[in-house]
């Protein structure tokens, strides 16, 4: 029998705060052949500012928990709570660029769907392109996906996500389509994002990437089985 987490209340200190709480989240896929539980009864929490990894071998429920928290699926019971901010960004694993557009286009995108960010109309150019800087793209705003490398494409899709200045950005196996020089640059990338005061979480099978996150859980079989780092939210029950 696999241990439960728990959830525990923090100090009042807005610091120690959890941004996101996830509370007894289940998911089950049934039909009338037979009933399969995706996820079983996960409960953790995420503080503000910090680089948080779901890490698991494949089918332990790692991207269905990731749509969960993006709102792309809904779960059968449980929920999840954000503590603030309208914005979630979302870096996916294939990068999902729009091929005709470039670089600076597909963040203008983001923009544009996202209604723009708090930022009127007017500087929503200037926030693409500081974004594209960001990720040390500054000097190819013009070029489509397919005149990028993969790991170019992916920091424009980092871009993307950043474009309406979200708290929180999740990212699916976001080297998991890159070389492993490449997808150590990239999460360099992501990392560095904690810095500037946001909040990352990643689903990863790579327990290298995995180990640099100061707070991780390890999923198995849709269960919480081990959780790592000194600021946890979660606790495994003894």
């Amino acid at each position: 029998m696999y241990p439960t987490p728990s959830v525990h209340s923090t100090a009042l200190d807005p610091a120690t705060k959890p941004l996101v709480q996830v509370e007894h989240l289940t998911r089950v896929i049934a039909t009338r052949a037979q009933r399969t539980i995706i996820l079983d009864d996960v409960s953790f929490s995420i503080l503000p500012h910090s680089l948080f990894a779901i890490n698991g071998p494949s089918g332990s429920g790692k991207s269905t928990l990731l749509n969960m928290l993006t709102g792309i699926d809904r779960p059968t019971g449980g929920k999840v709570i954000f503590a603030g901010g309208r914005h979630v960004g979302i870096v996916f694993q294939f990068f999902q660029l729009i091929p005709t557009l470039t670089a600076l286009e597909n963040v203008l995108l983001a923009l544009e769907l996202g209604g723009g960010g708090g930022l009127p109309r007017g500087q929503w150019r200037r926030r693409a392109l500081s974004c594209l800087e960001l990720v040390g793209l500054a000097e190819y705003p013009r070029r489509l996906p397919s005149e990028l490398s993969g790991g170019q494409q992916q920091r424009v899709a980092i871009a993307r996500a950043l474009a309406n200045d979200p708290s929180v950005l999740v990212a699916d196996e976001p080297t998991g389509n890159l070389d492993s020089k490449t997808a150590h640059q990239v999460f360099d990338t992501l990392a560095g994002l904690v810095e500037r005061g946001k909040t990352v979480i990643y689903v990863t099978h790579d327990r290298e990437l995995a180990a640099r996150a100061n707070t991780r859980i390890e999923l198995l079989d849709g269960r919480i089985v081990a959780q790592q780092g000194a600021v946890a939210m979660t606790e495994v029950a003894r």
